[in-house]
């Protein structure tokens, strides 16, 4: 069955191209969540005036690839104790986050969020929350480090199996 999780680790390039290698993952397409305004674009999200978090909706076949294996991949590209910050990206936009569509979600997330937890001295800083509202990015974001490889990103070059070119 084809499902639905939203996730928010900093820069949605690098979280994007991250997760495009995976078999199961059907379907990505970056844009902005959970945020105060309708429509937001790029230069004012960046600057943190809508409250909406770079975000990767991700549609995955749950008989090839599981939401606790998505999590665990997720979690491996993240500083999940940072506060509005991934790399060198700061600002709200840049927070991380769990929404989900799906109330049974819930409980995977929570599980998983809670096994994390006991890894580190200091509180996660992921919101987990119900996905409120999401807006596709304006099309040169979506595979942005396909289109520009070299390109700034958070996440380190070696977990990319594909590379950045």
């Amino acid at each position: 069955m084809i499902k639905t999780i939203y996730l928010a680790g900093g820069c949605f390039w690098g979280v994007q191209h991250y997760f495009d290698q995976f078999d199961g993952i059907v379907k990505t397409t970056v844009g902005y969540a959970n945020g105060n305004t309708e429509n937001p674009v790029y230069k004012d999200v960046k600057k943190g005036l809508t409250g909406h978090a770079e975000t990767l909706e991700i549609q995955y076949d749950d008989t090839v690839i599981s939401l606790p294996k998505i999590l665990d991949l997720y979690f491996d590209i993240i500083d999940p104790v940072s506060v509005n910050q991934q790399g060198e990206d700061i600002g709200i936009s840049y927070r991380t986050g769990i929404y989900y569509v799906e109330k049974i979600d819930f409980e995977i997330i929570q599980s998983k969020y809670n096994e994390i937890q006991k890894k580190y001295d200091l509180p996660l800083a992921v919101e987990v929350e119900p996905m409120k509202n999401f807006f596709n990015a304006e099309e040169y974001h979506q595979k942005y480090l396909d289109k520009n490889p070299g390109a700034y990103c958070h996440i380190p070059a070696s977990k990319f199996k594909k590379g950045l070119n």
